[in-house]
């Protein structure tokens, strides 16, 4: 029976005869004995020892299955366990020009992403989204949530018509959505508490460290709630995730190069500092924005954050912060006005410490149908394409509300990884849509 690296690295098998199939992960030869590292198909790591001569034909990502002895010694990598080979069976010889090395260029390690995806970073930084993604649909489960799938193909927009992904769908013009929020919103009148995880498509055009094309969406959305039980809910569900994925993924997270100090002490409560407050700060720290023809003036109330005031509001915080109280004029459509406070909406942002920004948006859904259809047309929609949606607001409308989680930007800040492209497997941004 093949073993895995990470069931034979143990002192109960030393002397004992094992079988390990994988990859060539890195290979050195002397004159009598070749050092092989092979990489077994859950990215774990360790050296089998064959005199040259068997391993003479071997190249980096040939595929192999390898007999032999377990020995325990120091100077072997990844653990002090080795393999004394005996017996060796070649799958594949791969190509001797195999193109990912030690070192290569970021723009490479794209083009061939889905030879890149063999690397102890991507290995370790997929593991890594695999537990968040788990430990997020656990809390949903242990909180009796009920998960749910909306469409990704749709007729309107969730989060403003300029950022669409047009396409044409049998004889009519449809979109690929932004958001299954409004879609989340229609199931809690029979289903109560909903989520889901859905792809979900913004054709920005922007060139930044933490935009995607496309990206993993956590969304939820629950009846008869205010604005603190949704801030409630999102703090709790972020500060579940991180504890658990810190825990179970401390080597990857080590290798990483990730300070895990921080991150063990996040849990709630998040600090919520008002809007107003924020541009009251930014204010004192000087700083500017750029408008549309280059030219910069400072902050002011009514402008929404950008990455850059997200940055600098964050840069020394250990623990993600609510930003509440927007300018609803800088929100979609279908944010709820304060009724006590005209002209705030009663959304949130949650944004990341250390300067990596926001994560996640959230507040309460507008309920009543005037308002909503009023809003719509002041966005410029059509509220013909809004038929069933606005349907919500005439058939027993509740007030409700709900947020969206982008899975890479928090694995980014868990992994403290520059660029979000190196948290998912096949990033698509506005210049990269292969492998």
């Amino acid at each position: 029976m093949s073993l895995r690296a990470g069931q034979i690295k143990s002192s109960e098998n030393v002397g004992k005869q094992v079988t390990i199939r994988g990859w060539v992960y890195r290979l050195r030869k002397q004159k009598e004995n070749a050092f092989v590292l092979i990489r077994d198909d859950r990215g774990d790591v360790i050296q089998c020892v064959f005199p040259v001569e068997k391993a003479a034909s071997l190249t980096i990502e040939s595929s192999i299955e390898a007999t032999g002895i377990v020995s325990q010694d120091a100077r072997a990598p990844e653990g002090g366990y080795e393999i004394k080979g005996k017996d060796l069976k070649i799958y594949n010889v791969a190509g001797a020009d195999y193109p990912i090395g030690e070192y290569q260029s970021d723009e490479l390690l794209l083009d061939k992403r889905h030879l890149a995806l063999r690397t102890r970073k991507m290995v370790a930084m997929a593991k890594v989204r695999a537990s968040v993604l788990d430990f997020g649909r656990r809390w949903f489960v242990e909180n009796g949530w009920m998960e749910v799938t909306a469409p990704t193909i749709v007729k309107g927009a969730v989060e403003g018509g300029s950022t669409l992904f047009k396409l044409k769908y049998f004889d009519e013009e449809a979109y690929l959505s932004q958001s299954a929020q409004l879609y989340l919103e229609a199931m809690i009148f029979s289903l109560g508490p909903v989520w889901s995880l859905t792809p979900s498509f913004r054709a920005e055009k922007s060139r930044t460290v933490r935009h995607l094309a496309e990206f993993s969406h956590l969304e939820a959305e629950a009846p008869w709630v205010t604005l603190e039980d949704i801030l409630k809910v999102e703090e709790q569900l972020v500060s579940y995730v991180i504890q658990n994925t810190v825990r179970e993924r401390a080597e990857e997270l080590a290798y990483l190069k990730r300070d895990t100090v921080d991150l063990k002490k996040v849990e709630p409560p998040f600090e919520r500092v008002p809007y107003d407050k924020v541009i009251k700060v930014l204010k004192s720290k000087g700083f500017m924005v750029t408008q549309e023809d280059g030219s910069k003036r400072e902050i002011q109330f009514g402008d929404d954050l950008s990455i850059d005031s997200e940055r600098e509001l964050t840069k020394n915080a250990t623990k993600p912060m609510f930003v509440v109280g927007y300018p609803i004029a800088v929100k979609p459509f279908y944010v709820k006005e304060d009724s006590d406070n005209q002209g705030i909406g009663l959304a949130a942002d949650m944004l990341a410490p250390q300067g990596f920004g926001e994560i996640s948006s959230g507040g309460l859904r507008e309920d009543d149908i005037v308002s909503m259809t009023t809003r719509i047309r002041k966005e410029g929609l059509d509220p013909a394409a809004y038929d069933w949606y606005l349907d919500l607001r005439k058939y027993g409308s509740v007030p409700h509300g709900g947020f969206g989680l982008g899975i890479e930007r928090l694995v980014r800040w868990i992994t403290n990884a520059e660029d979000i492209k190196d948290t998912v497997l096949f990033p698509r941004t506005m210049s990269r849509v292969t492998p």
